[in-house]
This record gives structure tokens, sequence and C-alpha cells, in this order.
């Protein structure tokens, strides 16, 4: 079994940008046997500081899914109406915008191999409504104009981030998994479309404080028929390097001895397992995992050791052992 590897998430913490520090990193991760690509987070251009480098230094077999968590949450920051769930027309249409942007880099990379190599593009349904407005309704709006365009292969998903909750404070506060089923459903037959979701480990326990979270929001997915990706990332609910309640990909705790893991992490064995046994795994289009790690000053060949840990324990749950 081969996954999909959120490594930009583990990636080396410096002040300014270094190719060099960046580039032995990514070799790192290039020798990690059970990886058949990696999330790649979009910010508005192919890579956020140099696509001709990024080009140079992926391997040519990778596939890639997409997620534009990074650049989302960074135009929210100077924008609280952006997303393509916004009430207010002016975020909606910025937010149609910049997944106009993905759309070129998805060409320019599937270009530059000379295949499909993006396989899924992950959505999200911001803003956070703490800031603004948002509904299904404006949602269905942007992904009956998204699903139009041709993205040379690439299915579109929505990944699901923790919703707005009366009474919790939110890291995404985005729209409900409810909203977004009733949202796709409705596209899917209008348009002829095969929108689906994902499903992040972490970010639904962070949504639910709990970790029967996951598996419900897992369930909701699957029994929709929508279903389509499930990635691992942890969280605790104590105070730990990674926070209490908070969306740091914090790694699974120990599934094997001598392993790179984190102490209080609620994404246990047990945990896992449940999960791919709940999201029927078989069926996926893709599995996978993307981590943090702490402190931020450990070194490259660490970080990779965490990332190569965390898939050797997902192919010890899938094979049973």
């Amino acid at each position: 079994m081969k996954y999909i590897l959120g490594a930009y998430a583990t990636a080396p913490v410096s002040d300014s940008w270094q190719p060099e520090l960046q580039e032995s990193y990514l070799n790192g991760i290039k020798q990690i046997e059970n990886i058949r690509g990696i999330e790649h987070p979009f910010t508005g251009q192919l890579h956020a500081h140099d696509d001709e480098w990024f080009l140079r230094n992926i391997d040519p077999d990778w596939s890639f899914v997409f997620t534009g968590v990074p650049g989302v949450m960074g135009r929210l920051a100077k924008d609280g109406t952006f997303g393509i769930a916004s009430d207010v027309e002016s975020g909606r249409t910025a937010g149609i915008d910049f997944y106009r942007q993905m759309h070129a880099a998805v060409i320019k990379l599937n270009g530059h191999l000379g295949r499909k190599a993006v396989e899924t593009i992950q959505l999200h349904t911001s803003p956070n409504r703490t800031g603004a407005p948002s509904s299904s309704d404006a949602l269905k709006r942007s992904l009956e104009e998204i699903v139009s365009w041709d993205w040379d292969g690439a299915g579109l998903v929505i990944e699901h981030c923790d919703a707005f909750v009366e009474g919790l404070k939110p890291e995404k506060g985005f729209l409900t998994l409810e909203e977004e089923i009733e949202s796709i459903l409705a596209v899917n037959q209008q348009c002829g479309s095969n929108l689906g979701l994902s499903i992040n480990w972490g970010r639904s326990a962070l949504e639910t404080r709990s970790i029967e979270g996951p598996l419900e929001h897992l369930r909701l997915a699957r029994e929709a028929g929508l279903l389509r990706g499930l990635m691992f990332s942890g969280i605790s609910d104590c105070e730990t390097p990674y926070g209490a309640w908070r969306d740091t990909h914090m790694p699974p705790a120990e599934i094997f001895p001598g392993g790179h893991f984190a102490n209080g992490s609620l994404l246990t064995r047990d945990q896992m397992a449940l999960s791919l046994e709940a999201a029927e795994w078989q069926r996926l289009d893709f599995i996978g995992a993307k981590i943090g790690v702490r402190p931020q000053a450990l070194d490259g060949a660490t970080r990779v050791a965490y990332n190569r840990d965390c898939l050797a324990a997902l192919d010890l749950l899938i094979s049973g052992r």
C-alpha cells in the first residue's frame, strides 16, 4: 500500500526561504518507500517561493493532492469574508478566483510532467463564521462554477475542516459536514459532477472535541456516497507541545516501540484502525497522513523519520499486523 503524505507540514522552519535546506528535506522524503505522492499546499501560485525549484525537486513519478488551506487561511487573515461559502459576494468571488489560480497551477504541473499527475483537488468552505456569514446556498453557486472547469483529470473534493460550533472557539469555523453534504449532492445532481469529501482525523476530532467525531464524520460521508479520502493528523485534549485541541497536526501516539510518535496524542492505534474500518479504506481514492513536529528546531532527518514511522504505522494497521 502506498500513501499520500502532507510532507509540507513537517518541512524545516526558517526565517527566510532556504532552497538548499528544503531540497535536503525533500530528498529525505523521497527515500520513504511507501509514498505514492504528496499533499501539496497551494497559496496562489504553484509553489509559494519558486515554481521552477519545485518542478526540479519533486519526484516525477509522484501523484499530487492539492490543498488550498494555506492560501485560504492567509487570505482570511486579510479579508474575513473570503471563501466559496461566503454570503458576502465580494468574498465569494475572491474565493472562486483563488481556485481559478489553483486550476492554472494544476495545468502547469501536469504539463511539466507530461501526464495527469494531479489526482485530487481539496476545496474548503471558508469563511470562518465568527467573522462573516456563510451558507450552503453560497457554496452551491460557487461549486457550480468550479466544477464546470476542465481540471485535467483531477477529482474535486471538499476537505471537511472544523465547523463553527456554538460555545467553542474554532480554528477554521467553516460549514458543517451536513451542509457540505447537502451542497455536494445538489451540485452533483444538477451538474452531473462527481464531487466528494475527504476527512482529516484531527480536524474532525477538534470540531467535536472527541475521538468519536472522526468516526461519525466518516460514517456520514460514506453513507452519502461521497467519501473519497482520509488523512490522519493527530490532536490532544491536554496541554502538550502541540497545544490542547489545536489544529497542529500532532503525530500519532506510539504505534510500535522505538518509533517517532507523540505522547498525549488521541490518535492511537485503536483509533486509526477504527477509522480505516469506518472509511472502508479499500474504496478510497487516497489515504495518507499530515503531521507536524515539535520542537521547531528538529533537524531534517528527524522530521523525515516522523513521517516514515507514521506511514509505517499505517502499513501495520492495513496489513492487520
